[in-house]
């Protein structure tokens, strides 16, 4: 067993891809010591046959393979897509076109929440995945039949799901449904940190505008060091030392090296003049614009409607086949209960309005109720004196 290590093979396994009706595709990465994923191995499969392309050989070519992701004649197919579209976005600022995730439509046809790979190739496929490569080093070469077993098996198993979730979708009417959920992650930035707002995922214990307006600046200055570095952020500073640097802020560069987690020596470094311009950044910006943190207000306790909306809802589901994620979150639920005239949730619309929400809105108006029965709940409509 080989996988792909030449442009030509590679042309040759794209040309004969471009006919298929969908591919189904994975990838393996490392992260440990770069700011970007590592692409190490892509795996790649049709009804047909399966490969494996090798990103790591010298001189292959992977045009032909981002050719074949942005075909819209290909449906690709992948499992919890969201770390996979990130690759593809810093390799080449594009994603493949149409996708098809099965996590997502393994939520719209009754798997439950986030549902595992495994446990759809289990009662999907009636397969057993091979766990004994799950922690491979997948930079290192070359790979053995072992790893290239393991690996190909998350997309030969992929096609079997793949054909019974599109066919319960084609018999439930609910392919409009996955195509809804889909649809934010065919946004670009949403696998792009903008480096002026990497300052927001810090936990910060103040909301003291200077200090915020510091923080904000030296935090833009350790992502894009990262990025441009490609490494990890904590390789660059880590959090504790932006937060010391913000709160004492050091006149000159000499004092920059006294602060813990700075090495010694590292102000007269390029990275280190560099912090420095940040700091004077952050100090001279005007007070008009200093940073703001909206502290979350203390959450009230959950109203008992609330509760009943959720009982409600994990009844509708259950019937309806779908995962309850999908259609409200208990937070969505909870500021309900709080504000009944809110009119802005998104179980009032489409397909989650016929499945919750209208019986929902009788529920909180007394039309509906929910009465015990042998150890079970049924939902009960009230009838008009």
């Amino acid at each position: 067993m080989q996988p792909i290590t030449t442009t030509n093979e590679l042309v040759a396994l794209c040309d004969r891809l471009k006919s298929a009706e969908f591919v189904t595709v994975d990838t393996e990465f490392l992260r440990d010591n770069s700011y970007y994923s590592k692409l190490c191995l892509i795996q790649i499969a049709d009804d047909e046959g399966a490969a494996a392309i090798d990103p790591l050989a010298e001189n292959l070519d992977l045009a032909p393979f981002f050719d074949l992701m942005a075909n819209p004649d290909v449906v690709k197919v992948l499992h919890a897509c969201r770390q996979d579209l990130e690759i593809f976005v810093n390799m080449v600022n594009q994603l493949p076109t149409p996708i098809f995730d099965t996590q997502v439509a393994a939520m719209v046809c009754g798997f439950g929440d986030s549902v595992g790979y495994e446990t759809l190739v289990n009662k999907l496929a009636g397969g057993q995945l091979d766990k004994s490569a799950r922690y491979t080093d997948w930079s290192q070469r070359p790979l053995s039949d072992a790893q290239l077993s393991y690996a190909l098996g998350d997309v030969t198993f992929l096609r079997t799901i793949y054909r019974k979730l599109k066919k319960e979708l084609e018999k439930t009417g609910r392919e409009a449904w996955v195509d809804e959920e889909m649809e934010p992650f065919k946004d670009t930035s949403l696998y792009v940190v903008k480096p002026e707002d990497a300052w927001k995922r810090l936990k910060v214990r103040t909301n003291k505008p200077r200090f915020l307006g510091i923080l904000k600046a030296l935090a833009e200055w350790r992502e894009i060091e990262a990025q441009q570095r490609d490494i990890p952020r904590n390789r660059v500073a880590k959090d504790e030392t932006l937060f010391e640097i913000a709160a004492h802020p050091p006149k000159d560069a000499n004092k920059l090296d006294r602060i813990r987690g700075v090495p010694n020596g590292f102000s007269r470094s390029r990275a280190g003049r560099s912090l420095m311009d940040a700091l004077e950044i952050g100090l001279n910006i005007a007070d008009s614009d200093l940073p703001k943190l909206e502290r979350a207000k203390p959450r009230p306790a959950t109203p008992p409607m609330a509760d009943l909306l959720k009982v409600l809802l994990k009844i509708k589901c259950e019937q309806s086949r779908v995962a309850t994620r999908m259609v409200a979150s208990a937070q969505e639920l909870e500021a309900w209960a709080a504000e009944p005239n809110k009119t802005d949730l998104r179980a009032f619309y489409g397909w989650r309005n016929d499945i919750f929400g209208k019986d929902a809105r009788k529920l909180m108006k007394g039309d509906l109720a929910l009465t015990a029965n042998q150890g079970n709940i049924e939902v009960v409509e009230l009838e008009e004196e």
